[in-house]
């Protein structure tokens, strides 16, 4: 049964993915954006550590071209337009495009930043 997962997930089409935010964020200035990131997923460990915290995030500072990424997911565009729209907001700034913004991509969701509507089908 595994096996034919990871032939299902091959055929996939990166490009024609739809990602979606699994957190939020908050600007910090113009161009860049802090994504916070819990500090606890446990209910039982938040409860007990968090009381002693000042800040229940961490915040995760993205670059200019993260942000223009992670603004332009909203779980409806696909990865291919989202490329498209950085390109036309950043310019040569990005290139080369397709590579950058998929690599970034990948690393958000690798990470637990994203997720796709594609692979929570079914």
């Amino acid at each position: 049964m595994g096996l034919f997962k990871k032939q299902k997930a091959a055929d996939i089409n990166y490009l024609e993915l739809t990602p979606y935010r699994k957190y939020t964020h908050e600007s910090r200035d113009e161009d860049t954006i802090n994504v916070l990131v819990p500090r606890f997923n446990d209910k039982i460990l938040g409860k007990i550590f968090q009381p002693k915290l000042k800040n229940p995030y961490i915040k995760a500072n993205f670059d200019k071209l993260g942000t223009s990424v992670w603004l332009e997911i909203d779980g409806q565009t696909s990865v291919d337009n989202i490329i498209m729209k950085v390109k036309d907001k950043l310019g040569e700034e990005v290139n080369p495009a397709y590579e950058r913004v998929t690599m970034f991509l990948s690393q958000l969701h690798r990470n637990g930043f994203i997720d796709f509507h594609e692979f929570n089908k079914g």
